[in-house]
C-alpha cells in the first residue's frame, strides 16, 4: 500500500495536468491567439461555411480555376470493400505513393494531359496540373499553372483576359517569411474573387 498510494497520485496528478490542464491552456491560448487558425481556416462566404483555406476543392467549371489533381481516395459506396478516387477528401490525405514505373501513374498523367489540351490549353503543361501533392489536399497552385489557365476563364464568363490575369497577379502570395517555399496561388481565394466579378 505504501507504494500504490504514491503511485496512484501521480497517476491523477499527472492526468489531471497532462490530459486536462494543458490541452485546455494550449486550446484557449489558439482560441485567444489565433481564432481563425485554431478552427480550421475557414472560408465564410454569404454566413456559410464553403471551404477552408488550407484544404483544396476539386472546382472542375472552365468559369472557375482548376486545382491540381488528388490522389486521395475513399471507400466506394456502393460496395465498401472496394477503395475508389475521392479527389480533395480530407478524411484521408494522402499522395499516391506510384513510382515512376507504374502504369497507373503513367496513365492518370496521361489522362491529365489529355484533359490540358482538351479543354484548348496550347502552353507547354505545368508540372502541377498533372502531378498530385504530397498530401492530396494542396490548396495552391503555382502562379505559372494559374496563369495558363487565364484565357479559358475569361471566355467562360465574358471577362477581359487581362482582367483576369491581373486578378491572379494579384492573388500570388510569396514565400513563407521571404524564404520558405514558393509563390502560390489559392485556388479557393482565387474564385472567390472571380465570382465577385459578377459575370
Amino acid at each position: 500500500m505504501s507504494h500504490l498510494r504514491p503511485a496512484l497520485v501521480l497517476l491523477l496528478l499527472f492526468t489531471a495536468l497532462t490530459g486536462l490542464a494543458y490541452p485546455f491552456a494550449v486550446a484557449g491560448i489558439g482560441q485567444a491567439l489565433f481564432p481563425a487558425q485554431a478552427n480550421g481556416s475557414l472560408v465564410v462566404q454569404d454566413g456559410h461555411v464553403i471551404g477552408s483555406a488550407l484544404i483544396g476543392q476539386a472546382f472542375t467549371s472552365d468559369r472557375n480555376l482548376w486545382p491540381r489533381p488528388s490522389a486521395t481516395s475513399a471507400p466506394d459506396p456502393a460496395d465498401p470493400s472496394r477503395i475508389v478516387d475521392a479527389p480533395y477528401n480530407a478524411a484521408a490525405s494522402t499522395g499516391s505513393n506510384l513510382g515512376p514505373t507504374s502504369t497507373r501513374l503513367a496513365e492518370r498523367l496521361a489522362a491529365s494531359s489529355e484533359a490540358w489540351r482538351g479543354a484548348g490549353l496550347t502552353a507547354p503543361i505545368p508540372g502541377d496540373a498533372v502531378t498530385t501533392s504530397g498530401s492530396g489536399l494542396d490548396p495552391h497552385i503555382s502562379p505559372g499553372y494559374a496563369q495558363a489557365q487565364a484565357a479559358r476563364i475569361a471566355a467562360a464568363r465574358n471577362l477581359p483576359e487581362a482582367q483576369v490575369r491581373q486578378l491572379i497577379e494579384a492573388s500570388i502570395e510569396g514565400r513563407t517569411f521571404g524564404i520558405l517555399g514558393e509563390p502560390r496561388v489559392n485556388v479557393l481565394r482565387v474564385n472567390q474573387a472571380l465570382d465577385r466579378q459578377g459575370s
